[in-house]
């Protein structure tokens, strides 16, 4: 049995690989200590392997993992493992954004990663969401079922915010600005899509990937490729590094 762990910034993931299907997942807030909750979830399980993936991943090499991988590495053989024939990823999660090329046997050819800024990822949705006092699950089908958008201006999330909030004193409907909102989400991943180029089919990995409009306008975006998005999309990277686990 071989255990995927993904300490990521906003949640925890943890894939159970057995050599030939994935037989358990969990997903926890990451807390305050990551490590901790981490260990917690593999308590009790007998692993042959444990490895951890993420931004975590070097601390859980001192408490319990066996081994360390790249998230990108990781979310490499989790793509290519469900959809073989795909060369390109795009993984939003809490803190960043990336963009993976892989070559015809599933490596990792080239990347671009947003990593200095919350804007494009689940940290910018959330608090956009919360500044217009919509739950995450309703941002994405109130802006799915939006007719029109507003204009937002800025990917700072300090300085959308504020023009969120200058919207809405002047009346600017919730769900034309949501959609707004994710519309400026969709423009900087297709930037970051173009600027490293893709194939005939995108995976879409990450918790982002659960946001129906996103997948939606993304699609849109993107007529000449086909965007995939796994059953378990929050759980890729935990499932590249228990296959990782297994191939080593």
């Amino acid at each position: 049995m071989y255990i995927g762990v993904d300490l990521g910034s906003r949640t925890v993931k943890m894939a159970v690989w057995d050599g030939k299907r994935l037989v358990d997942y969990k997903i926890v807030e990451s807390g305050f200590e990551p490590h901790r909750q981490a260990e917690k979830m593999i308590a009790g399980l007998k692993a042959t392997t444990v490895v951890a993936t993420g931004y975590g991943r070097h601390l859980a090499s001192e408490y319990f993992a066996d081994h360390v991988i790249t998230e990108i590495k990781a979310h490499g053989l989790g793509v290519y493992h469900q959809f073989p024939g795909c060369t390109t990823i795009v993984d939003v999660g809490g803190q960043d954004s990336k963009v993976i090329a892989l070559n015809a046997r599933g490596k990792v050819s080239n990347f671009q990663m947003n990593d200095k800024c919350a804007a494009g990822t689940g940290r910018f949705l959330e608090i956009m969401a919360g500044s217009l006092a919509y739950s995450l699950d309703e941002f994405g089908q109130a802006a799915l079922l939006a007719d029109q958008e507003v204009q937002i201006n800025s990917m700072c999330t300090v300085f959308a915010e504020s023009e969120v909030i200058s919207m809405k004193n002047r009346g600017a409907p919730r769900d034309h600005i949501a959609r707004a909102v994710h519309s400026s989400v969709v423009d900087r991943l297709s930037g970051m899509l173009a600027r490293l180029g893709y194939g005939e089919e995108i995976a879409f990995s990450g918790g982002v990937a659960r946001n129906p409009c996103i997948v939606h306008m993304l699609q849109k975006k993107l007529p000449e490729a086909r965007l995939v998005v796994p059953e378990l999309p929050d759980i890729i990277g935990a499932l590249g590094a228990a296959l990782h686990g297994a191939e080593i």
